[in-house]
């Protein structure tokens, strides 16, 4: 059965492209969204429930399937983003039944690969967007909220290798830069809010904080921009369309009354 036309106005491929491209994040990107709104909201407690590691565990999976389902668009992306959550989800649990089997170096690295990939294929998804929709709402926020995970582990890295890379100025957890304390300092330094509670100490430490806050200013500049040019265009188009439709009614109701 042939499929019914809606409309007699030509599609070219590339539309047609995008128009799927869209129904696949009308579902995913929500999903992803909410998965990292979950994850978020739960992180400051997971250092005092009774299984908040195994809590964290499901939801940081969670999070990462949701963030395949939204870039899986394509055969490829979907093949690369499969190769690049196995070993960051296995060596995520093998971490949590058998830390001994798993270099925590490695599992951090895994994890920081695949964050950086799900963040470059929502930006291109954002900027190859024509239109303004809830789909790219979407992408738009869980792609800043990735860049944040993306930094956590790039920190934890750092402080297993100079643990003295950080410094604390208040007792927050012994001064570890793990768990809370890495998610703690990611989303301060993102925000650039800095509080001073946490310091990079280390020379590598403040290149990856001054790193992240461009990146989170960079991401937040580019994503107003677009979202703000590819609007007024929108707007503009649907004036003419307007205008146009307006016009040829009535020419046909002169062309009546004469």
């Amino acid at each position: 059965m042939k499929p019914l036309r809606k409309t007699s106005t030509p599609v070219s491929p590339s539309s047609g492209k995008f128009h799927q491209r869209a129904i696949q994040f009308h579902y995913s990107a929500i999903e992803l969204l909410v998965a990292l709104l979950l994850f978020f909201v739960a992180t400051p407690f997971m250092d005092i429930l009774p299984n908040g590691e195994l809590i964290e565990s499901i939801l940081l999976t969670l999070v990462m399937v949701s963030a395949v389902l939204a870039t899986g668009g394509k055969r490829r992306i979907l093949a690369v983003a499969l190769v690049l959550i196995t070993p960051a989800l296995i060596g995520k649990w093998l971490n949590f039944f058998a830390p001994s089997l798993v270099s925590i170096s490695v599992l951090l690295v895994a994890t920081v690969v695949f964050f950086a990939f799900i963040v470059g294929q929502l930006l291109i998804f954002i900027l190859h967007a024509p239109r303004v929709d809830t789909n790219v709402l979407c992408a738009g926020l869980a792609g800043y909220l990735m860049l944040g995970l993306l930094w956590i582990p790039i920190y934890e890295l750092t402080a297993q290798l100079t643990p003295s890379a950080f410094a604390f100025n208040t007792g927050l957890h012994e001064g570890t830069m793990k768990g809370f304390n890495a998610f703690y300092f990611s989303l301060v330094t993102l925000s650039t809010v800095g509080y001073g509670d946490v310091a990079p100490v280390s020379r590598v430490a403040r290149m990856l904080a001054i790193m992240e806050a461009i990146s989170g200013l960079f991401y937040m500049a580019v994503l107003v921009s677009h979202l703000v040019a590819v609007h007024s265009t929108q707007n503009w188009s649907e004036q003419t369309t307007t205008s146009a439709t307006d016009t040829d009614t009535d020419t046909d109701t002169d062309a009546e009354s004469q």
